[in-house]
């Protein structure tokens, strides 16, 4: 039995199917990416802000969803309990920062009167959250 030969015809590589694979491997790594970013808080749009820092790892974390409800550590909370919580939390863990969580849509006087009452408290460290602004020049 002879082998045919074709001198004339050079290998190639199916570039498609590797490219295919590619693809697949990208979306895997962005898929898994965005369901490991972690919010301590409740689901708010929070706003942007060019300076924004990451702040170490928390326990106090104060969320103002649009309507104007208060949650603690992702427990709804009155605007009178709030800070007496907060002491119970500092006393009991020894945390001292306190992030706001506050939706883009939540009137200002309300963030400040909140802020207002948490700087109240002796030894606090206030944070409010932002989202990184992204832009397209350093």
């Amino acid at each position: 039995m002879r082998i045919p030969t074709d001198p004339d015809r050079t290998p190639e590589i199916n570039v498609v199917a590797l490219v295919d694979v590619l693809f697949a491997i990208l979306t895997f790594f962005v898929i898994t990416s965005l369901s490991l970013a972690y919010n301590e808080g409740l689901p708010v749009n929070l706003p942007t802000a060019g300076t924004s820092k990451s702040q170490g790892s928390t326990k106090i974390v104060i969320t103002i969803d649009p309507q104007g409800a208060i949650s603690l550590n992702r427990q709804s909370v009155d605007l009178v309990n709030l800070v007496p919580k907060i002491q119970t939390l500092i006393a009991t863990e020894g945390q001292t920062l306190v992030i706001i969580n506050a939706d883009e849509r939540v009137e200002h006087g309300r963030v400040v009167g909140i802020m207002d009452r948490v700087r109240q408290i002796p030894g606090v460290k206030l944070a409010i959250a932002t989202q990184r602004k992204l832009s397209l020049y350093p």
